[in-house]
């Protein structure tokens, strides 16, 4: 399975960490955002990536460059300075992703959590998405949509995690350009065609600089007490 990780972002609301820097490249743990994702897909034996890019996407390129460093290989699709929005990033990717169904993340969440649950899951050929939802957090409290079974529903309820699996050919239809994910997320729960899983882990939507000073807090505590721990022993 290939991966596409969005990294295109204005990230506005981190302003003025991105003045100068793309959000995906802020550091957290010693190391930025996007990093911790390749290092969790390679794990997962995912190692054909596609990232996209806008805003600064330069400096993304001259620190990922193809990824050799990191054991990965690493494609990108440029955007532009304005950006595609998420469906229409993903539709103008598309001849690099090949025809099986690939995952996307999103370049400015944390996860704590084996990412071979997600290339273990299987998508039916019936469905054009497989997504997992995460319990609000409270920046967000209503959520986005709701599970019922194993199928995604457009009521609110729980909050997309911005991770999801999806088929190629269900873009294909989109005229090249700007599109947002979410009408068309939406359009396909009319018919039943998105599925969905509860994920339960630390997940973290690092929207402000406040939420990643922690994450840099707590990561740097856990650092510490594994260092303390292996002089231990």
């Amino acid at each position: 399975m290939k991966a596409m990780i969005l990294a295109a972002g204005r990230g506005e609301r981190m302003r003025p960490l991105t003045d100068h820097l793309p959000k995906p490249l802020l550091v957290a743990g010693g190391k930025p955002l996007i990093q911790h994702h390749i290092e969790k897909l390679k794990l997962a034996g995912i190692t054909q990536l596609v990232i996209n890019h806008a805003w600064l996407g330069q400096k993304l390129v001259e620190y990922l460059g193809n990824g050799e460093q990191f054991g990965v290989e690493i494609s990108w699709s440029a955007e532009g300075a304005a950006g595609l929005e998420t469906a229409g990033g993903i539709r103008q990717a598309l001849p690099l992703l090949g025809d099986e169904p690939f995952l996307v993340l999103n370049g400015d969440i944390w996860l704590d959590i084996d990412y071979n649950q997600f290339s273990s899951q299987p998508l039916a050929e019936s469905d054009h998405a497989h997504l997992w939802l995460v319990d609000n957090p409270p920046q967000h409290p209503q959520g986005d949509f709701s599970l019922h079974h194993d199928r995604v529903e457009d009521r609110p309820g729980l909050t997309f995690s911005g991770i999801g699996i999806y088929r190629p050919q269900s873009f294909l239809p989109l005229e090249p350009g700007v599109h947002k994910l979410a009408p068309i997320l939406r359009q396909w729960m009319t018919t039943q065609q998105v599925a969905g899983s509860h994920l339960n882990a630390d997940w973290r939507d690092i929207g402000t600089p406040e939420r990643l000073r922690q994450l840099d807090k707590d990561l740097q505590r856990v650092d510490q007490e594994l260092q303390r721990g292996s002089h231990a022993g």
